[in-house]
């Protein structure tokens, strides 16, 4: 299969995990030492460039059903955003992507089996990036509350907040993946290493999307 007049079809890998699980660090050393280009179409650009103020966070809604005026457009950018991305590797571009896929929604959208058959055909590696709650926590409490956003402040000696438990319970599910990386245990050149390796070796088969993309 060729992309724009008849150059390879650009890899794409998408990273899924927690916030704070350390994604974003992952796709810095992709971006910066993988060969070719690698353009990030993930949640922080979309949310923070692309979605109006009025319907943030868009794409980045947290787990646990709590705005379902909402969800009906979360469904339809993400759709629109994984569409992009196949564009990007037909026309023979690299993509990175991170987001947080869950389906703790007011009711089940599906929206992550959708997005794997808008990739139907492409190459795509599937990542799960896990960090234990304890190590998420040190994480956020570390940004200080400039950084912590509206949902959740973090203080020293607090409770777990329930969204943060509900992000860590509900994003890794089903947990279909064709490599899993552990931020708290690797830093993030040795995960970008585990997947420079496992794409040099060839994808799996079926792939992790190939899987999700024949689920109901």
């Amino acid at each position: 299969m060729a992309g724009n007049e008849g150059s390879p079809l650009g890899q794409i890998i998408i990273l899924n995990g927690a916030p704070r699980s350390g994604k974003s660090s992952i796709v810095e050393v992709i971006q910066a030492d993988f060969e070719g280009v690698w353009v990030n179409l993930g949640v922080d650009a979309h949310v923070r460039h692309i979605t109006p103020p009025r319907y943030r966070p868009g794409i980045g809604l947290r787990a646990g059903g709590e705005r379902p005026d909402l969800e009906p457009l979360v469904a339809r950018l993400y759709a629109a955003l994984y569409a992009s991305i196949a564009a990007h590797s037909r026309m023979g571009l690299n993509v990175i992507a991170e987001f947080g896929h869950h389906d703790s929604y007011s009711q089940p959208r599906g929206i992550l089996a959708d997005c794997a058959r808008l990739l139907a055909g492409l190459p795509v590696l599937f990542v799960g990036v896990r960090c234990p709650l304890d190590v998420i926590m040190q994480r956020r409490l570390a940004e200080g509350p400039e950084r912590q956003g509206t949902y959740v402040k973090i203080e020293a000696g607090m409770p777990v907040p329930a969204p943060v438990i509900a992000w860590q319970e509900q994003v890794h599910r089903p947990g279909i993946y064709d490599l899993e990386v552990d931020t708290s245990v690797k830093s993030p050149e040795t995960c970008a290493e585990e997947i420079r390796q496992l794409l040099a070796k060839g994808l799996p088969y079926p792939t992790a999307f190939e899987r999700l993309a024949s689920k109901d």
